[in-house]
C-alpha cells in the first residue's frame, strides 16, 4: 500500500488564542472555540467556549470548516483527535487537517487513533512533549483509493460502536446503583429520611495502612508474593480491587501489615476519599485507610455512603505538597445509620447489579481487543 506524507495530502494549520485581556473577544461570542481538552468525542458539534468575530479577526485564530480533523499537539491530551461537525476555531495547541478529496476524515481519524503512541513519541521535550505541525507533515499514511478508505473506516466504526455500547451499559449499571441508594436511603448529606447518625468510628474499625519505608528507596521490600495496593489502584478500581501491580517481599511484609479480603480501602492522600473493596488479602501504605465494619453496617453500604461525601471531603482537604485528609477527620464523620437489615438488602441488590456489570466489563474487554486488532490491521493492508 502506498505511503504518503500527510503534508502532501493535507493543508495543515493551527489556531490561536485571542487576548484574554480583551473581554470583547469573548463576551457574547458565537464562534465555537475548541481547545485540546475538548478533543474527547469522535465528533465535535458544540463547544464549551466561544469567541467573537472581533476576537477571530484580531488574533491568529482561524475558522475551520466542517470535516476538519483536529489533533492535540501538546498538553495533557497530546495525541487526542476529533472531527469537526461544525465550523469552529481552535487554540494554537490543535493541529487542523483541512478536508481534502484524497482522504476521508474518518479514515484519517482512525489513522491517528491507531498510531497515537507512535505520534506522541515523535514529540520533543521532557515532561511535556509536544508535536509540531512540521513533524506531523512528515508522518506517512497508507493511502488506498477513497472507496477502500470508506470501507476500512466503516469496519472500524462498527467495532467502535460495539465498544461504546458496552461502555454505556457499564455506566448505566453504575447509575442504577447510585439511584438505588438514593431511593432507599435518600441523600446522606441532607438526610431527608431522618435516619439516625453516628460517628463513623462507631460502625467499624478505621486504621491507616502501614509502610515504615518507601519502596522506591528500598528495592529489597518489593518483588515477593504479597500484594501491595497503592492509592491509584484504589481510585481506578471501579469499586472492587481485583488486581495489583506491585508486591512485597518477606522483608516488605515485615514492615507493613496485611489486610484481609473484604476490607474497604479509603484513600486519604493524592486521590481523596476514593474507595475500593479488597477481593484478596493485601498490604497498603499509610496514604490509605482500611475500614472493617462491625455488626452495624457493611462495606458495600459504607462505600456508597462515602461516594456521596467524596467531593465534599476532597474540597475541604488541606493542601501542602498534595491534598490529604487525616484519620481523625474520617473517624469524626457523621455516618448515616439506617437499620442493618436495609443496609444488607441494599448490599445484596448491589451484588446482583455488579454481577451483570462484570459481564458487561468482560464484553467490553473483548470488544476493545477486537477494535484494537482491527485498528492495527487496517493500516497494514490486512482489512
Amino acid at each position: 500500500m502506498e505511503l504518503v506524507e500527510l503534508g502532501k495530502v493535507f493543508k495543515i494549520s493551527s489556531g490561536g488564542t485571542p487576548s484574554r485581556r480583551k473581554t470583547e473577544y469573548y463576551k457574547d461570542g458565537n464562534i465555537p472555540w475548541v481547545k485540546t481538552g475538548d478533543l474527547k468525542p469522535k465528533y465535535i458539534n458544540k463547544a464549551i467556549d466561544y469567541i467573537t468575530e472581533e476576537g477571530l479577526n484580531n488574533s491568529s485564530a482561524k475558522l475551520f470548516p466542517k470535516e476538519t480533523v483536529l489533533i492535540a499537539m501538546y498538553g495533557a491530551t497530546i495525541g487526542a483527535t476529533s472531527i469537526l461537525e461544525i465550523e469552529a476555531s481552535t487554540n494554537q495547541a490543535c493541529a487542523a487537517f483541512l478536508p481534502t478529496d484524497k482522504c476521508t476524515p474518518l479514515y484519517l481519524y482512525y489513522f491517528f487513533k491507531g498510531n497515537q503512541t507512535e505520534i506522541i513519541r515523535m514529540g520533543v521535550g521532557g515532561a511535556q512533549p509536544n508535536i509540531s505541525a512540521g513533524l506531523l507533515k512528515r508522518v506517512k499514511i497508507p493511502l488506498p483509493p477513497l472507496e477502500t478508505q470508506k470501507r476500512i473506516a466503516a469496519i472500524l466504526d462498527e467495532a467502535d460502536k460495539l465498544r461504546q455500547l458496552n461502555q454505556q451499559l457499564i455506566q448505566k449499571y453504575d447509575a442504577l446503583t447510585q439511584s438505588l441508594f438514593l431511593d432507599m436511603f435518600g441523600d446522606p448529606v441532607t438526610n431527608p429520611k431522618g435516619w439516625e447518625k453516628v460517628k463513623f468510628n462507631e460502625v467499624g474499625k478505621l486504621d491507616r495502612g502501614k509502610s515504615k519505608h518507601r519502596p522506591r528507596n528500598a528495592p529489597e521490600l518489593l518483588g515477593g508474593k504479597y500484594p501491595l495496593i497503592q492509592t491509584g489502584d484504589i481510585a481506578n478500581s471501579g469499586g472492587y480491587i481485583t488486581e495489583y501491580k506491585s508486591t512485597y517481599s518477606e522483608i516488605g511484609l515485615a514492615q507493613s501489615r496485611m489486610w484481609e479480603s473484604g476490607t474497604l480501602c479509603i484513600t486519604i492522600a493524592a486521590n481523596i476519599a476514593k474507595t475500593g473493596i479488597l477481593t484478596f488479602d493485601a498490604c497498603f501504605p499509610d496514604s490509605v485507610v482500611g475500614f472493617l465494619p462491625n455488626e452495624k453496617t457493611n462495606a458495600v453500604f459504607t462505600q456508597f455512603w462515602i461516594s456521596f461525601l467524596q467531593k465534599i471531603l476532597e474540597d475541604s482537604a488541606p493542601e501542602s505538597a498534595q491534598k490529604n485528609i487525616n484519620l481523625s477527620i474520617l473517624r469524626d464523620l457523621d455516618f448515616l445509620n439506617p437499620p442493618i437489615h436495609l443496609q444488607t438488602q441494599f448490599a445484596e441488590r448491589v451484588q446482583l447489579i455488579e454481577a451483570q456489570k462484570a459481564q458487561a466489563q468482560t464484553a467490553l474487554q473483548k470488544s476493545d481487543a477486537l477494535f484494537n486488532s482491527l485498528l492495527q490491521k487496517a493500516f497494514k493492508g490486512a482489512l
